[in-house]
């Protein structure tokens, strides 16, 4: 039930943040666009688990080059479970980052919708959000499938995985924050992104 309610929130609060950012409309994908989305994400069909790991270190070079820029490291693990009772693929993001000018692990995690196109078809994404207002993401492909193009506005994050009211910040895109390129890796690069045990074990055999 929980899983129901956040996706529609999710969806909402990702269209609003697209349209305000873009001026674009948003449609929600057919089936037949959903799983050929699906496909290019996790490199082959799903089937009832899946993982895409995306990863940047900025260099100095480029830091120089975007001097307001505040994150200089990011992690993004994109992952799918096949629900037994409505018999649809679910999808669900982890971020992790490092600051510039902080020290720190931070991260963030939650739901993601059905993928969604730009209504003029330029770009098909998944809108995930964080629960409780915690703002969110959206996350498209580059044309050769091999990176990632993360798009926020704000995001609710965590310092080193504790989830409570005094570690919360939030990260809010800047002049150079909106926009990043991860570039696709194997899952395993993205291992410190997750906690439980089992779901690590399947993750290390992907």
């Amino acid at each position: 039930m929980k899983l129901a309610l956040i996706v529609p929130l999710a969806l909402a609060a990702f269209i609003g943040a697209a349209q305000a950012e873009e001026g674009d409309d948003i449609r929600e994908a057919g089936k037949a666009e959903s799983e050929a989305f699906n496909a290019r994400m996790y490199a082959g069909k799903p089937g009832d688990k899946a993982y895409a790991c995306f990863v940047r270190r900025y260099d100095a070079d480029h830091l120089a080059r975007h001097p307001k820029q505040k994150v200089a490291a990011m992690k993004l693990l994109i992952s799918a479970e096949l629900d037994k009772e409505d018999k649809e693929l679910h999808h669900s993001f982890r971020l992790g980052f490092g600051y510039r000018h902080r020290s720190g692990n931070f991260d963030s995690s939650g739901s993601c919708n059905h993928a969604v196109f730009t209504r003029n078809g330029s770009e098909v994404r998944l809108g995930c959000g964080v629960d409780c207002d915690g703002g969110g993401i959206g996350v498209a492909l580059s044309k050769d499938d091999k990176a990632a193009i993360v798009r926020l506005e704000r995001v609710r994050v965590w310092q080193n995985n504790k989830p409570d009211d005094e570690a919360e910040h939030a990260l809010v895109g800047g002049a150079d924050d909106r926009i990043f390129r991860l570039d696709r890796t194997e899952t395993s690069e993205c291992a410190s992104l997750v906690t439980d045990r089992k779901e690590l074990a399947a993750l290390r055999h992907k």
